[in-house]
C-alpha cells in the first residue's frame, strides 16, 4: 500500500483542497496521514473526515516587525524536528502540501529523507510559505495561467484547484426548500467568505428593495453579521454560516456575489455559475484577491467590482449586466480546461509515489 502525508493549515483554504483529494486517494488504496498545527482549523476538518492527524509546532514568518518574530523561528525549528520524527515513523512515498506556514517544516523534512513533495499554490503569486518550499518540491501546482511566470518552468503544472466531490452534487430543489424560497424567481447567492464581509453585506442590504423586485436572495453573511431587522423579509434569507447544505444552495443559485479567494472562485468555476467578484482591497490583504479576480475577468469567467468602486448604482449595474449576459459567462467557464483538478493532481501524485 502506498503512503501519503497531506499537510497545510492556518485557514480553511489550506485544508479544503486536501479534503477534496482524500476520496480519490482512498479509492487508489493510499494510506493517508495528515500533519497540521496543534489546534488549527485543519485539525477539526481532517479528523472529521476520519483521517489520522498529527499536530506539530507552527510559527509564522512575517515580513513586518512583530515581537513574535523573535520567538516564532524557534517554533518552526521545533516543528521541523517533530516533522522529521513523524516522517521517519510513517515513511510516506510522497507528500502533498496545500501551503500555510505549518507545511514548511513538513516539506523541508521530506526533502531531508529524499521523499518527493508536491505543493499547490492557490493564488496568482506564491505566498511566503510556498516560496520557501518551492526549492524542496518536485512539482508546483497552480490555479492561474499567470502564475506559471512566477514558478520554475520544470516544476510548474497548471492544474486548477481540487474541488470537493460533494459540492458538485447539489440539488436545486433541495436548496430552494432549505431556504424556503420559490422556483418562480431567480436566486442571487451572496457569500462574504468564512468570516463574512461587512462591506459586501452592507452594499447588498442597501439595495434590497430594488433587488427583491427581480431576485430572491440567499445571503451568507458571516458570524455575528445577521441583521435582525431583516429576519422574515419576504424573498430574503440570511445565514451566518452554511456547511453541508451549501452544495444545494449553490445548485439553486442563478447568480453569485463573492469575495475572490482562490478556492472559492475555483468552486464557482467548477459549478459554472455566473458571478460578480468583489476582491478584498490591497489595504486589507497582500492584493492576491485582486489578482485572482482580474485573471478570472480576463478569461471571461467573472465580472469584477473592486471594493473602492462599490456604490448603489455600480453594484446594481453589475448585477443587472451579469445576469442579463449570464450565458456568456457560463459558456466561457464550460470551455475551461481546469475543471478536473482532482484527477490531474492524483495522477501527478501517483507518478512520484510509484517511482
Amino acid at each position: 500500500m502506498k503512503k501519503i502525508i497531506l499537510t497545510g493549515g492556518g485557514t480553511a483554504g489550506h485544508v479544503t483542497p486536501n479534503l477534496a483529494l482524500i476520496p480519490s486517494l482512498k479509492e487508489r488504496g493510499y494510506e493517508i496521514r495528515y500533519i497540521g498545527s496543534y489546534n488549527g482549523i485543519e485539525r477539526k476538518l481532517i479528523e472529521g473526515a476520519g483521517i489520522e492527524y498529527n499536530g506539530i509546532s507552527s510559527g509564522k514568518l512575517r515580513r513586518y516587525f512583530d515581537l513574535k518574530n523573535l520567538s516564532d523561528p524557534f517554533r518552526v525549528l521545533k516543528g521541523y524536528t517533530e516533522a522529521l520524527r513523524l516522517i521517519k515513523k510513517f515513511r510516506p512515498d510522497v507528500v502533498f502540501s496545500k501551503g500555510g506556514f505549518v507545511a514548511v517544516p513538513v516539506v523541508l523534512a521530506a526533502r531531508h529523507y529524499k521523499i518527493p513533495s508536491i505543493i499547490h499554490e492557490s493564488d496568482m503569486t506564491p505566498g511566503l510559505a510556498n516560496k520557501i518550499c518551492i526549492p524542496s518540491a518536485v512539482k508546483v501546482c497552480c490555479n492561474f495561467p499567470e502564475t506559471l511566470a512566477y514558478l520554475p518552468p520544470q516544476k510548474a503544472v497548471l492544474t486548477g484547484s481540487p474541488i470537493r466531490r460533494e459540492l458538485l452534487e447539489g440539488d436545486r430543489l433541495t436548496g430552494l426548500n432549505y431556504a424556503k424560497l420559490s422556483a418562480s424567481r431567480p436566486i442571487l447567492l451572496v457569500i462574504g467568505g468564512s468570516l463574512g464581509s461587512v462591506t459586501v453585506n452592507n452594499a447588498v442590504r442597501k439595495l434590497l428593495p430594488t433587488l427583491l423586485d427581480t431576485f430572491q436572495i440567499i445571503h451568507i453573511c458571516g458570524k455575528g453579521n445577521l441583521d435582525e431587522n431583516l429576519i422574515g423579509q419576504n424573498g430574503y434569507v440570511q445565514y451566518e454560516y452554511v456547511d453541508a447544505p451549501l452544495r444545494h444552495l449553490f445548485a439553486a443559485a442563478d447568480l453569485i456575489i463573492s469575495r475572490a479567494g482562490a478556492n472559492s472562485i475555483c468552486e464557482i468555476l467548477a459549478l459554472r455559475k455566473p458571478n460578480i467578484l468583489i476582491p478584498l482591497s490591497a489595504a486589507a490583504s497582500r492584493g492576491d484577491q485582486i489578482l485572482n479576480a482580474r485573471s478570472f475577468e480576463k478569461q471571461g469567467f467573472s465580472k469584477v467590482l473592486e471594493e473602492e468602486q462599490i456604490s448603489n448604482d455600480n453594484l446594481l449595474h453589475a448585477i443587472q449586466d451579469t445576469f442579463q449576459n449570464r450565458q456568456q459567462y457560463i459558456s466561457a467557464m464550460e470551455q475551461s480546461t481546469l475543471n478536473d483538478a482532482v484527477s490531474t493532481i492524483i495522477d501527478l501524485i501517483s507518478s512520484f509515489a510509484e517511482t
